[in-house]
């Protein structure tokens, strides 16, 4: 199974509606569960930080195999990363992924990941970065799979 932990909530209708779709689309492959934690409303950072790595953390069991997406991580190839979710779930049962808020992530759940994935050194708006995110593991399958996905 796979699961995504994301701080926050979509609001806008076309996020929601492409998440709608990936979602849709990935049932055809694998479970997945997504999580959202609520974005904390803490000005200051690092109360906010520590808020979300609690509400984080309840939903991570110790089977979990965690990839935090931070922009220091590696980077990886669409194909690498359709390899990395493959040769995990020989060992692992559960890919658990996580998205931070716009704080970023606190150093303890960075600290628990598995593997540190970046897909850029640039910073997304987070709940943009679910969408891609959920694009890239669609494209994983359909890799895995040998199917056909536009370019």
């Amino acid at each position: 199974m796979i699961k995504i932990i994301t701080v926050g909530k979509l609001k806008e209708k076309y996020l929601c509606d492409a998440q709608a779709e990936y979602l849709k689309r990935l049932s055809k492959y694998t479970k997945i569960e997504l999580i959202e934690v609520e974005d904390s409303k803490i000005d200051d950072m690092k109360q906010a930080l520590l808020e979300e790595k609690n509400n984080i953390l309840k939903h991570i069991s110790p089977r979990d195999y965690v990839i935090s997406l931070e922009i220091e991580g590696k980077q990886l190839t669409s194909p690498e990363l359709a390899d990395k979710i493959d040769k995990t779930f020989i060992s692992n049962s559960d890919i658990t992924f996580i998205i931070g808020g716009s704080y970023g992530m606190h150093e303890e759940i960075k600290a628990k990941s598995n593997f540190k994935l970046s897909f850029s050194k640039m910073t997304f708006p987070h709940q943009l970065f679910r969408i891609l995110l959920l694009e890239q593991i669609f494209r994983s399958y359909k890799i895995l799979n040998n199917e056909k996905y536009h370019k």
